[in-house]
């Protein structure tokens, strides 16, 4: 028999899976819209509010389509500079996915004359912004990461997927997650976890936490949204704009949480 609270959860989990479903099925048509690297603007539009550009990074074997629907709300929320990167699906090696996103943050930079971006990055690409930051001093030009379903302490997956060199970078016991758990003194960037309770593809849900003795980090539990539908879920989209926005210097480690019906 099933206590109460055992169904209550097997609910969750279900409701995030048919979501999570839902999802795939409608990116998959957005999907070849995302193929190729965004081209911004040559002259970008005047920045009236000093906001910082906010550069979104996608998870493995996806792309920049992913954020359709983040995008929208970040831009119809007030922030002017706004651009969703892709990184190449033959990419074997996370480090140089982060070598790449460092010279994209080098050009958002020079482009919009600001000296620091911050970043948005799902699942894989959470990992890939945090190894740009801690250990290729990206924290000087990123102000604050959030990160949505990122194994930050890596995550057991199924064996026919560890076959990939990313996946396999992306276990607990990889080169890529024993870097992270390096010291990283006098780290600057602001770091926020959104990580999901019915998340099936962290095993267990809380290796999407940061836990680092060093860094600056908040993380942010979420009920009932699926890895899938972090990037695309309005609550979730609140949730990362009120993050940045609330961006400070202050040392934080305590946990938010929020709930999804």
């Amino acid at each position: 028999m099933f206590s109460q609270g055992s169904q209550s959860r097997h609910g969750s989990r279900v409701r995030a899976l048919a979501l999570d479903l839902a999802i795939l099925a409608g990116h998959l048509l957005l999907y070849p819209t995302g193929l190729r690297q965004e081209r911004p603007p040559a002259t970008p539009p005047p920045d009236l509010q000093g906001q910082r550009p906010v550069l979104l990074l996608h998870g493995f074997i996806d792309n920049r389509s992913v954020f359709v629907l983040l995008r929208r709300s970040l831009l119809r929320h007030g922030r002017q500079h706004v651009e969703a990167l892709n990184y190449s699906p033959l990419t074997c090696d996370l480090r140089t996915a982060a070598a790449l996103l460092a010279r994209h943050v080098e050009d958002a930079c020079a482009r919009t004359g600001h000296s620091q971006v911050d970043i948005v990055g799902h699942s894989l690409g959470g990992l890939i912004a945090r190894y740009y930051v801690q250990r290729l001093g990206g924290d000087v030009r990123v102000h604050s990461l959030v990160t949505l379903g990122t194994p930050h302490s890596g995550t057991r997956v199924a064996p026919l997927l560890s076959a990939h060199p990313l996946v396999r970078q992306m276990c607990p016991d990889s080169e890529v997650i024993t870097e992270l758990r390096q010291p990283a003194p006098e780290c600057r960037t602001r770091f926020v976890s959104f990580w999901s309770d019915v998340d099936q593809l962290m095993i267990p849900a809380e290796v999407a936490r940061i836990d680092h003795p060093d860094l600056i980090f908040r993380n942010v539990r979420v009920s009932g949204v699926g890895h899938l539908a972090l990037p695309v879920h309005s609550a979730v989209a609140a949730g990362i704009r009120e993050a940045l926005d609330a961006a400070n210097a202050a040392r934080v480690d305590t946990s938010g949480a929020f709930s999804v019906a």
